[in-house]
């Protein structure tokens, strides 16, 4: 999972398009923390330090957004789940983000976001599945 990929990238062309206001700024708090994640599954893994690091800066961030009511509940339990994350739980935290994604951004954002989920699962697979 190095690099842009196609979840993350939706994310970001949502953002462009989309007006100022609390949808911008959830779209942007769902695009940092999906990238939070997903560096928890890089290749090899970043160090415990390197993580808290991200972490947070990440909470740092968000707290100065405006991100609707369910989105900003669901990215601050995912924010919780991140500090004790493992490369197994990344995927069921992306999971959690699905439905309040639709209900704050919009349809187009929680499919990104579950491209993201289904990405992160197939990193877990074996190699030759």
């Amino acid at each position: 999972m190095n690099g842009w990929d196609p979840a993350a990238f939706e994310l970001i062309s949502l953002l462009a398009r989309s007006a100022r206001g609390p949808r911008r700024g959830g779209l942007f708090a769902l695009w940092l923390t999906l990238r939070v994640a997903q560096d928890l599954q890089l290749e090899p893994p970043l160090t415990e330090r390197n993580v808290r690091r991200r972490i947070t800066a990440l909470e740092s961030r968000m707290s100065s957004l405006t991100v609707p009511a369910p989105l900003r509940r669901a990215l601050t339990a995912a924010l919780h789940q991140l500090r004790d994350a493992t490369r197994e739980s990344v995927p069921g935290i992306l999971n959690g983000l699905v439905a309040p994604t639709r209900e704050a951004a919009g349809q187009e954002a929680a499919e990104a976001v579950r491209k993201a989920e289904k990405t992160a699962r197939q990193a877990l697979l074996p190699l030759g599945r």
